[in-house]
């Protein structure tokens, strides 16, 4: 796969039984690399698949519970066009957008009986409200406290996103449900729709400590109940009985595995004994929400390098509905127990499957055989490594055909609490292609081993026990495979993959080659000027290391970058607020002064998600920049 091959993957994502048990609505997105942009429609299969609808970026399709009628996300023509919703026949037609937010609308959900559509709208807030783009990129701006910027999306303070109920023939204005003051997200009805739950924050936003709310609200205009105060969930829900559930944890003690909870007081766990993460894992973000049974419900989990989808019994037991190597991405459940679901594995980007009452798995699409057949794609060696004792660290290997021997590159993944797996992942594919044995594994920190797993980076182990586990799977698979190259290997890592390449370069020598990535360089800047400032250090490392100079400069790559003598390629986007450039800039600085090669490459309006969702035609240049410095240094003549 070479880096324009990127242009070659198709998305099949976000799947809708229609309420007839047979029509499955979902979400088709394309890159443009003429055009540098992304493309998604709605689709349909009913038999054989269609194009639905003929916007330039259509997603989150819902059918009304009638079937009649489909609502979704519709962006407009031009760049800077908020998303609104657009409602069209369920049998094709023209699409009508009925809404008109000044920043944008999105989460489409009806009411049970089809009436209404609550949707989450933003619109400008304050003093910035009223006044045309030239005034506001004019004015300056009063910041209070914390949390005023997020990462690809920049300010918060000027607007404000609240939950609304739209009338679906677009004939009343938005109106409001709830009454706070603050941001509000995942809005959910009844099954009753006499009452809505949401998240919102109304921490002090000048305080360390943070969390979210979750409040219910009468939609007939009754009075706000506040269900959990200072908490981790990330979103809500409502059983069939009408029993409310948060996804997240009642405590905001950041990294924790995302459970079920029923908000009885006090809260429930109804899925801690899994110790897995209810995980949506297209967005590697907390679950949206179950789907509910007559006698439990659904729900996707991340295990080892995997997303299944489970089925919880009313007893706490849990079956495996839809397992295997491989990532579910998207799950729909018709009234027959018929199962509509998109998936994806090493060598296949994404498509559209059915799992039948029965229990026959079928693929219903095939947008991406000309890659799958093209017989470029390389599928893992998956082996399990004890990096220390009752330590064993999930491994996989990705190597080139042919007698070798290959360079290596080994690759570390960000969060800390995310994951590698069984998905398809255009930098292994696009690194082997090019020559490269790419060694990828799941250090003590990441998801899909529960909570002990993933608090065993935090406070003393941060740089120490995730060093290990990476060495030892480097270690294990150059000893697995002797076509594997150990005098030339590279080493590679975006945010904090970008900070544990720092740091490990500080200490091993034998990596000829690094790409750090925006990367955690200097955890005392980082700690003023990061969109997650509040609190990452004092959740990573001993809250009293967040207050300790000495103990910040001791845990950051910068305090050892006069012991780097790898040649190191740095890549940054200039709009990156979760590591704002300063942080490449540091260590660019501390190497050039040091006379190490080194050299940056900063992408003009990108922010922290340039590798996953950047412009198509960066995430071309930036694997360009990748392969050319590593073959610099690893290349056969290096």
């Amino acid at each position: 796969m070479k880096p324009s091959e990127l242009a070659l993957i198709t998305s099949v994502s976000d799947p809708q039984i229609h309420p007839d048990g047979h029509r499955i609505a979902f979400v088709v997105t394309t890159i443009d690399l003429e055009k540098d942009l992304y493309r998604s429609a709605i689709w349909l299969w009913d038999g054989e698949a269609r194009r639905l609808t003929h916007g330039s970026n259509d997603s989150s399709p819902r059918w009304s519970p009638d079937g009649g009628t489909l609502v979704f996300v519709r962006k407009g023509k031009e760049e800077k066009d908020p998303t609104q919703l657009a409602v069209m026949p369920s049998d094709g037609g023209e699409a009508r957008v009925i809404t008109d937010f000044e920043l944008g609308a999105g989460a489409p959900s009806w009411s049970p009986d089809g009436g209404s559509i609550l949707v989450t709208g933003t619109q400008w807030y304050g003093e910035w409200a009223g006044l045309d783009e030239d005034e506001r990129s004019r004015r300056p701006r009063r910041v209070t406290g914390f949390d005023v910027r997020l990462d690809d999306r920049g300010w918060r303070h000027d607007r404000r996103t609240y939950a609304y109920l739209v009338d679906p023939g677009g004939e009343t204005p938005p109106r409001r449900v709830g009454c706070s003051d603050e941001h509000e997200s995942g809005p959910a009805w009844s099954p009753d729709g006499t009452r809505v739950a949401m998240v919102t924050r109304r921490d002090n936003p000048r305080s360390l400590e943070s969390g979210s709310e979750v409040v219910e609200v009468e939609v007939g205009g009754g009075a706000e109940t506040v269900r959990a105060r200072r908490s981790g969930f990330y979103s809500v829900d409502y059983d069939p009985s009408g029993n409310l559930y948060g996804i997240g944890d009642p405590a905001p003690d950041y990294p924790y595995v995302f459970s079920l909870w029923r908000l009885d007081e006090p809260p429930a766990d109804i899925t801690g004994h899994l110790d897995r993460s209810l995980n949506d894992l297209l967005t590697s973000g907390a679950l949206e929400r179950p789907i509910w049974l007559e006698d439990g419900f659904l729900a996707s989990i991340a295990d080892r390098g995997r997303a299944s989808v489970v089925a919880f019994g009313p007893g706490g037991g849990v079956r495996t509905v839809l397992g295997g190597d491989r990532y579910i991405t998207g799950l729909s459940r018709a009234a027959s127990g018929r199962l509509a679901f998109t998936a994806t594995d090493p060598t296949c980007p994404g498509e559209l499957y059915e799992l039948t009452p029965g229990g026959e798995e079928r693929r219903l699409t095939d947008f991406n055989r000309e890659m799958r057949d093209s017989g470029g794609l390389v599928g893992p060696d998956s082996f399990k490594v004890e990096s220390a004792p009752g330590v064993e660290v999930d491994t996989w290997l990705y190597v080139p055909e042919g007698d070798g021997p290959f360079p290596v590159l080994l690759n570390i993944h960000g969060g800390p609490a995310s994951e590698y797996g069984f998905y398809f992942f255009d930098e292994f594919q696009v690194y082997v292609s090019a020559g490269y044995a790419v060694v990828a594994c799941n250090p003590r920190g990441s998801e899909g081993r529960g909570h002990d797993w993933l608090r065993a980076v935090t406070g003393d182990g941060w740089g120490k026990v995730d060093v290990e586990d990476i060495t030892a799977a480097v270690d294990e698979a150059l000893r697995r495979d002797t076509r594997l190259d150990p005098s030339r290997m590279g080493i590679m890592g975006g945010s904090y993959g970008g900070f544990l390449t720092a740091w490990t370069i500080a200490r091993d020598r034998r990596y000829r080659s690094a790409v750090v990535e925006r990367a955690l360089i200097d955890w005392e800047s980082f700690g003023g000027t990061s969109d997650i400032n509040r609190d990452f250090a004092g959740l990573y490392l001993h809250p009293a290391t967040a207050a300790d100079h000495q103990a910040l400069w001791e845990a950051s790559p910068l305090a050892t970058a006069g012991d780097i003598t790898t040649p190191t390629l740095i890549i940054h986007s200039e709009d990156d607020l979760r590591c704002p450039i300063g942080q490449a800039e540091q260590l660019f600085t501390a190497l050039l002064r040091k006379g190490i090669d080194v050299e940056m490459i900063r992408f003009p309006d990108e922010g922290h998600e340039l590798s996953r969702s950047g412009a198509p035609r960066h995430r071309v240049e930036r694997f360009e920049h990748i392969l050319a410095w590593h073959g610099r240094y690893l290349g056969p003549e290096s």
